[in-house]
This record gives structure tokens, C-alpha cells and sequence, in this order.
């Protein structure tokens, strides 16, 4: 049964740093596209950043710079380097793997989440 198991959220304070990683079962990363989505409340679900089957990433022009996905395919994970947080991220994290791009914002396999909380 394929899993996507994120983990790494927390509360910080603006300017900090956290990981978040999402491990996957069932299935091996290198062959699919994957992404993080994020939603805050009353928002909609926002693409933070992609990274194709390539390797070639693209991000959200509200994290450029800040934040970088990452793949480690002899642990079969998929990571989220996220740096100088802002207020403005606080949201649910969500990792995704599809067999085809994400990046318009549908994927096969979700994971249930990890909370980022971000004070000022």
C-alpha cells in the first residue's frame, strides 16, 4: 500500500529554519515527480515546490530563495529545506508523488500532513 509520511513540522519564530521530510512506501521516489503543498486556513492549497523525475525543481515565487526540495533516494524521502521563516508560511504541509508533473496542483498519493507554525 503506498504511504506518504510527512514529519519535521513544529513552531518557530520568524527567521528560523525546519526540515520536513516525507517518507514514502510501496513505491520508489526516483520514478515520480513529487512536491510539497501547503494550506493555511481559509486559503486555498498552494504549491511550495516541485522536483520532476530529473531532478528540476520549481518553487513558489513566495519561497524562491528560502526554501529548497530535495530527494535522498537511498532513504526513498523526499525533504523541504525551509529557511527565514515568515508569519506567512504557517499552514499544513503536504507532501505529493504523481507519475506525471504536480505542478498543476493535482497528484496520485498525498500525505496526511505536518502543522508549520510560524510566530512573530
Amino acid at each position: 500500500q503506498v504511504q506518504l509520511v510527512e514529519s519535521g513540522g513544529g513552531s518557530v519564530q520568524a527567521g528560523g529554519s525546519l526540515r520536513l521530510s516525507c517518507a514514502a512506501s510501496a513505491f520508489t521516489i526516483r520514478n515520480y515527480y513529487m512536491a510539497w503543498f501547503r494550506q493555511a486556513p481559509g486559503k486555498e492549497r498552494e504549491g511550495v515546490a516541485h522536483i520532476a523525475v530529473s531532478g528540476s525543481t520549481t518553487y513558489a515565487d513566495s519561497v524562491k530563495g528560502r526554501f529548497t526540495i530535495s530527494k535522498d533516494y537511498a532513504k526513498n524521502t523526499l525533504y523541504l529545506q525551509m529557511n527565514n521563516l515568515k508569519p506567512g508560511d504557517t499552514a499544513m504541509y503536504r507532501c505529493a508523488a504523481d507519475v506525471g508533473s504536480t505542478t498543476a496542483g493535482n497528484a496520485q498519493y498525498w500525505g496526511q500532513g505536518t502543522q508549520v507554525t510560524v510566530s512573530s
